[in-house]
């Protein structure tokens, strides 16, 4: 193997098992031929990272959680600081049937940053050269750490298979990916865009992201058979609930959000989707062919114009021993407000 060494040791906030976890000195990774030592700039932390961590754990321990990040290469120390990056955080076998159809979300045999493998709440990553995806010298290192995010509701967008300009839609829950999917939509042409969400000051966030009219889920009334297609990034019996009340017959709906317990729906919800025809798709990552696919220059392309908006959906800015002490205070307060919480290294 040929180890890339900056130093012996690194920081690292490191998960030993659920709700366990603090930032500890561990040996830095060591580069296999096909692999680039990144330097983390900048790492969000995901919705799926609070049930990995607190809950749910993950698929072995102890490991370093975070996936969505951004960095600069190492291989090169005279051009280090040029070779800006960020980083799919899929691995995918290759080998698979799905692989072998471009279906590389669907990949039987993956590994992942954060879950699987080490990943980038550390000051340094071991990352596979096909996952390495350049970024204009332009682009903010923070924004490029939200490549995989906004990627991911450009896919749920792109499952919709009768989308066209002009139509209404709607999107439920409105944190960080679900920001970028009201962007999107707006972007690739719809009329209107509903937004919905439990948390006020997450309607806050959906206005600046564009959305034409916000609701919390108690008010569904006023939005019933309202849109021509929806996306679910909440992922709950409730937003599943409200997607399907709000669609319009023959409408389409994207469920893209991660339930993190049973979902149920109602008889009468059940028969509304058939009674109307609806069409549901499910949403998984972000990647496409060729690896990591179109979701990712798309995006890269419309953070690096101006075109998508990021900045102002950063609620936390702050370093690994900070991170450590808010998620522990948002786990025991569900009052406060977070949208993107940002780690710089």
């Amino acid at each position: 193997m040929l180890a890339l060494k900056v130093e012996e040791y690194m920081q690292a906030l490191l998960l030993r098992s659920p709700g366990n976890f603090k930032v500890e000195s561990i040996d830095e990774p060591i580069c296999r031929p096909h692999e680039t030592l990144v330097r983390v700039h900048s790492v969000g932390v995901c919705g799926s990272d609070f049930p990995r961590m607190f809950s749910k754990g993950a698929h072995h321990m102890p490991i370093v959680c975070g996936h969505e990040f951004s960095g600069t290469l190492v291989a090169d120390e005279a051009k280090a600081q040029k070779q800006k990056c960020t980083v799919a955080p899929l691995i995918p076998c290759n080998s698979c049937i799905q692989c072998k159809a471009g279906h590389f979300s669907r990949c039987n045999n993956y590994d992942y940053f954060g879950s699987r493998r080490n990943g980038a709440f550390s000051e340094f990553v071991a990352v596979p050269k096909s996952n390495l995806v350049e970024i204009p010298l332009s682009l903010d290192l923070r924004a490029a750490a939200m490549v995989d995010p906004a990627s991911i509701a450009l896919h749920a967008i792109w499952k919709i298979k009768n989308f066209k300009t002009g139509m209404t839609a709607a999107v439920v829950g409105c944190g960080p990916i679900g920001l970028f999917a009201i962007q999107w939509l707006k972007i690739l042409g719809v009329s209107q865009v509903y937004a919905l969400d439990i948390k006020g000051h997450n309607l806050k966030l959906a206005e600046i992201a564009g959305a034409d009219f916000h609701y919390k889920p108690h008010e569904k009334e006023y939005i019933k058979n309202k849109v021509d297609l929806v996306v679910d990034a909440a992922g709950n019996s409730k937003s599943l609930e409200t997607a399907i009340l709000m669609s319009k017959p023959g409408a389409s709906i994207s469920l893209l959000g991660i339930p993190t317990s049973n979902v149920h729906i109602e008889n009468k919800v059940h028969q509304k989707i058939l009674r109307n025809e609806l069409s549901i798709f499910g949403a998984w990552n972000s990647f496409g062919n060729p690896f990591p696919g179109k979701q990712w220059f798309e995006t890269i392309k419309s953070l690096a114009n101006g075109e998508l908006k990021w900045e102002f959906m950063i609620s936390h800015e702050l370093n690994l021993n900070e991170l450590s002490d808010l998620l522990n205070r948002i786990k025991l307060d569900a009052d406060i407000k977070y949208s993107k919480i940002l780690v710089r290294l």
